[in-house]
């Protein structure tokens, strides 16, 4: 498909919400020009995105392009951003373990990171000395808010001796804390890279429990839950398997364990992507926060995506704009206190260490 019609454009799509502070003005007008600007951008999201919303979206993405190269700036976003930004504007993407990755490998001077404020955390973390941006400092996280530095030392104090693996969805003090950390991508490599009988997998209880059931690991949880995970129930994809022929389920290790057992495959959201890629189902649902589905199916136009729609409001106060106001501004740098920093950097970077095996980690097939 070719870039959006211009004639077809009303004069009230070229007006759009501007950031604050006279950034207005590094917003180009929709017209052939703008049109050529992001025509690649928009050849990425046209399966996923209504051709009247490209104009809106264009001046925004034009703009945040030209300050990345202002800035010597990179923009990292999680697989749950929108369209817009994690086609659009990205420069690296993927899940919380990708994301520290390729955090830990930039040369920017600047990263900005599209997701929330524990991943931001984590990447200024792996760059001490880089400036690290969060476009909305108030995207914050269930499962970050469920546990605290305190929490963990009271454990140690109950289970002496007993290894801490503490998910990255936590804050530096709670890394800090820990021994090591994991992602849903590593969680069982991380657990049977400490060599012990007995772990502390900490703070998702479904996830702990997932783990639990792919290795001989003893495997103490938390009560911690994500927001968006824990709403989906088994009648819901019962419900969509007699609606849809050939439906394959593929969901998220922080859903509960009920509805873990409805999925024909549990894995990470990278694990997830990369199935839908290697074997491209006729019909499917992820089973995770919405914009994930929009961002695989722009991919992959072949596949049918059946889209229960649970989102994040974390995720989702990250914007085109804020996006464009941070990188002008250099608002929302993120800092963290040097004491701490250091220890949780520490446990970060023990993750990173962990050899990546041919062992399925967290993405397995349902029997």
């Amino acid at each position: 498909m070719s870039s959006p019609d211009i004639s077809s454009v009303s004069k009230a799509s070229s007006s759009h919400v501007s950031p604050s502070n006279g950034s207005a003005s590094e917003l180009l007008e929709w017209g052939p020009a703008l049109a050529a600007a992001t025509h690649d951008a928009w050849t990425r999201v046209q399966d996923v995105i209504p051709e009247v919303e490209w104009p809106v979206h264009a001046p925004y993405v034009e703009a945040i392009r030209r300050w990345k190269e202002r800035r010597n700036a990179v923009i990292l976003a999680h697989n749950y951003q929108t369209p817009e930004i994690f086609h659009g504007v990205a420069d690296l993407t993927g899940d919380s373990l990708a994301l520290a990755r390729l955090a830990a490998e930039t040369d920017a001077d600047v990263i900005v990171l599209c997701g929330v404020h524990f991943m931001a955390e984590t990447a200024k973390l792996l760059n001490p000395e880089k400036t690290v941006l969060i476009p909305d400092a108030r995207a914050g996280c269930s499962l970050a808010d469920s546990i605290t530095a305190a929490d963990i030392r009271l454990l140690r104090e109950r289970y002496p001796g007993v290894p801490v693996v503490t998910y990255v969805n936590t804050s530096a003090e709670v890394k800090a804390e820990s021994d090591v950390c994991c992602t849903s991508s590593n969680a069982v490599q991380v657990v049977e890279s400490l060599g012990v009988d007995r772990v502390l997998c900490l703070p998702d209880e479904y996830l702990a429990k997932w783990v639990a059931t792919q290795t001989d690991v003893e495997i103490i949880a938390w009560k911690g839950h994500c927001e968006v995970h824990e709403r989906f129930t088994p009648q819901e994809l019962r419900d969509y398997r007699e609606r849809f022929d050939d439906l394959v389920i593929i969901a998220h290790p922080e859903c509960p364990p009920e509805v873990l057992d409805e999925a024909d495959f549990v894995g990470s959201t990278s694990a997830m992507a990369n199935y839908v890629g290697e074997r491209t189902p006729r019909n499917v649902v992820m089973v995770t926060e919405c914009s994930m589905s929009d961002n695989v199916a722009a991919l992959h136009p072949e596949v049918n995506f059946v889209r229960p729609c649970n989102l994040c409001p974390h995720m989702k106060r990250i914007t085109l704009p804020k996006i464009l106001e941070s990188l002008i501004r250099l608002d929302g740098a993120v800092e963290v206190d040097e004491a701490v920093a250091v220890r949780a950097r520490r446990a970060v970077e023990r993750m990173l260490d962990v050899p990546v095996s041919s062992k399925p980690s967290v993405g397995a097939l349902v029997s």
